[in-house]
């Protein structure tokens, strides 16, 4: 008789390609119709699996996990951010949990710089007007934006995601500073160009263009306060890609409905999906629907590490993007 293959419960739709390969490997239960879960389903199949395969619309906090059968070991996320989930309490249950990192790095980056010229250059302002039909002619001083090249450029989080950015960004002339617990190595540093600021205060106010590249966590809560906000310069841009509950959105909504703002390119939101009202009557406001890694390739190579993660588990081996609870 065969050997029982192990039940992998994947809570969301994932790219063909993958779904195909999970099922040959392992006793895979998929999501067809790609509804987001409920609190019960989701208990469920805590319950019944003996992988889950989560994404970042499951909230798997201390309370859900109590709900993990005897048979449940490994937690192996489809994605790189694991705030969604109670690490600490995963691991006091002996339960496992993995990501995905390193491979959105790219898709992500671009997808960044891509909102700073939409919001810089007013790009989505334009494409409104030429849809509408309200484009009367060129004139010299209508849709004016700001050159990139010579900006000051700040990165909240020089990781993997902040460095590819600040490449992109020396390529556009741009002066790359950041803001980390710690410098970088000193050889990145000087490939990058970059200025290092010990205090986040500091180079908030002399930035030109702010991006939020830093994971969510208990510490970066709201680390662009409503204090912080102010500190910025008036004609400063806003750009997050990586998680909305960094920043104060209802304060920075009402900077932006001001004036005391630039602008702002948003791809994440602190009460997602739900959007402050604010920011979508907002002509300097470009909003996308958490999309910056959504990529065919990205959404492949995510899968290959989830099924990478899960068989170098089960084959009695640490698996390579095991999340430490110390990390957190």
């Amino acid at each position: 008789m065969a050997a029982r293959k192990p039940k992998v419960v994947v809570t969301r739709k994932l790219p063909a390609p993958v779904e195909a390969r999970l099922s040959a490997l392992f006793d895979a239960v998929l999501n067809p119709d790609d509804h987001p879960m409920s609190p019960a389903e989701l208990s469920l199949a805590l319950a019944d699996a003996d992988v889950l395969a989560p994404t970042i619309t499951d909230r798997l906090d201390a309370a859900a996990l109590e709900s993990a059968g005897p048979n449940l070991k490994l937690i192996a996320n489809f994605g790189a951010g694991v705030d969604h989930i109670d690490v600490v309490a995963a691991n006091k249950l002996g339960i496992t949990v993995t990501n995905t990192p390193g491979v959105l790095t790219e898709d992500t980056a671009d997808m960044t710089l891509a909102l700073i010229l939409a919001a810089s250059r007013r790009l989505v302002e334009g494409a409104n007007i030429m849809q509408s039909g309200a484009f009367a002619g060129w004139t010299p001083t209508w849709m004016l934006g700001r050159r990139l090249r010579g900006a000051k450029l700040g990165i909240v989080g020089l990781g993997r995601i902040g460095h590819a950015l600040a490449r992109r960004a020396r390529a556009f002339g741009m002066e790359i500073h950041y803001h980390n617990r710690k410098p970088v190595s000193p050889r990145i540093q000087e490939e990058l160009e970059a200025t290092y600021w010990d205090s986040l205060d500091q180079m908030l106010a002399r930035m030109d263009i702010i991006s939020v590249n830093c994971p969510h966590t208990p510490a970066t809560y709201h680390l662009l306060s409503a204090r912080r906000l102010r500190l910025l310069q008036k004609h400063a841009i806003i750009v997050n890609t990586a998680r909305g509950e960094v920043i104060d959105e209802a304060a920075m909504a009402d900077m932006l409905a001001a004036g005391e703002l630039g602008g702002a390119g948003l791809d994440v939101y602190e009460h997602e999906p739900v959007v402050n009202p604010k920011l979508l009557r907002l002509p300097n406001v470009v909003l996308l629907p958490h999309m910056s890694s959504a990529t065919i390739e990205g959404r492949i190579d995510m899968g290959e590490k989830v099924m990478i993660n899960i068989q170098t588990f089960l084959d009695g081996h640490r698996p390579p993007d095991r999340v430490i609870p110390s990390m957190m």
